[in-house]
């Protein structure tokens, strides 16, 4: 089966979500981006991203993808030596189409022909001073037609694999039109490495649709995963239920996930299938004025289930263990052939 990928997503990339779509199909999860600069030269940003993926249980059935933005090789390199022992491939962004990116000249921001240079040195410069194997996400060129171009010169570069969100760079709006299959399919046809296609995926169908266009290796998916985290299963789970089995892996995997982050990822689960109940916007406030796990706990178990018409469940503490456990820090073991993440 082909692989399928969940996608960085800037603060929605935490240890508990990758760990609740890898039990429902992912066979591949990325960390959200991490600036390179902020790990070299903040000690409390880098302890809490290796926190982030050495508290997991470390195993080659759960491979992870560190994915880094930055500007500079040797920067970009001195960041991933930092983790390269917990992961199994490290991405360089070059996709990234925010404000932020913009300001700081990564991501996205580096797509244009007179920044190649230093993309093609740092994908260089990562694939001769890792263990693990390398990989960039990009979007569409600029010029459209480049980005075959681009694509191979990171191929002779020392990538492993290419990501194509099928999308050019839009600061203001985060997907600016359909997702370009055809260039998916361009660089498909054109690279010796493999290719994961990014775009266009909302519901079950649009994963066979997308991969017959593209006859890309791979798929990778974002905010419909952040909806429905079962989609690769072809599952739509009750929100109720899913919501409390994230909880569960919240609390099993503590101070890897601020709560700002959880009640988003509470808030998806619901609004996928209730957004147009009456109650949602009453189940939003509650929501937001929850300052512990167990009153969102408390409000889904109870509150939300009365609003559903159904009878409360009770809040028993051996309901809601996880079942798995966070073990001690142990380096994940590195994938020598990166291929075989391609395959389940």
């Amino acid at each position: 089966m082909l692989s399928r990928i969940a996608a960085p997503m800037v603060g929605q990339s935490d240890l508990p979500f990758r760990t609740l779509v890898q039990r429902y199909g992912a066979t591949l999860v990325y960390t959200q981006m991490l600036k390179s600069d902020l790990i070299l030269n903040e000690q409390d940003y880098l302890e809490y991203h290796l926190r982030d993926l050495t508290i997991s249980p470390s195993c080659s059935e759960r491979p992870v993808v560190v994915q880094l933005c930055g500007n500079d090789p040797d920067t970009v390199v001195q960041a991933g030596r930092k983790f390269q022992s917990y992961c199994q491939g490290i991405d360089l962004n070059l996709g990234c189409p925010q404000k932020v990116a913009q300001e700081g000249h990564f991501g996205g921001y580096l797509l244009g022909k007179k920044d190649w240079p230093v993309v093609e040195q740092m994908v260089s410069a990562m694939s001769n001073s890792f263990t693990v194997p390398v990989s960039a996400k990009l979007r569409i060129c600029p010029a459209a037609e480049k980005t075959l171009d681009l694509a191979q010169r990171l191929e002779d570069a020392g990538a492993s694999w290419l990501t194509l969100h099928a999308r050019t760079v839009a600061p203001n709006r985060r997907r600016h039109g359909a997702a370009d299959l055809s260039q998916v399919k361009r660089l498909k046809n054109n690279l010796n490495i493999p290719v994961v296609s990014n775009g266009n995926v909302r519901v079950w169908d649009d994963l066979e649709y997308n991969l017959e266009a593209t006859e890309a290796d791979g798929l990778m998916v974002a905010e419909a995963l952040l909806e429905n985290p079962c989609l690769f299963t072809n599952k739509i789970p009750d929100p109720v239920d899913i919501s409390l089995e994230y909880l569960a892996i919240c609390r099993a995997f503590p101070e890897t996930t601020p709560l700002d982050v959880i009640i988003a990822h509470i808030r998806h689960f619901v609004n996928f299938q209730s957004h147009r109940r009456p109650w949602f916007r009453k189940f939003r406030a509650a929501l937001t004025a929850c300052k512990t796990l167990d009153e969102i706990e408390r409000l889904l178990r109870v509150q939300v289930e009365r609003w559903r018409g159904r009878v409360p469940r009770l809040i028993d503490e051996e309901e809601v263990d996880v079942h798995d456990s966070a073990d001690e820090e142990t380096p994940l073991e590195v994938v020598e052939d990166f291929d075989s993440l391609f395959l389940q």
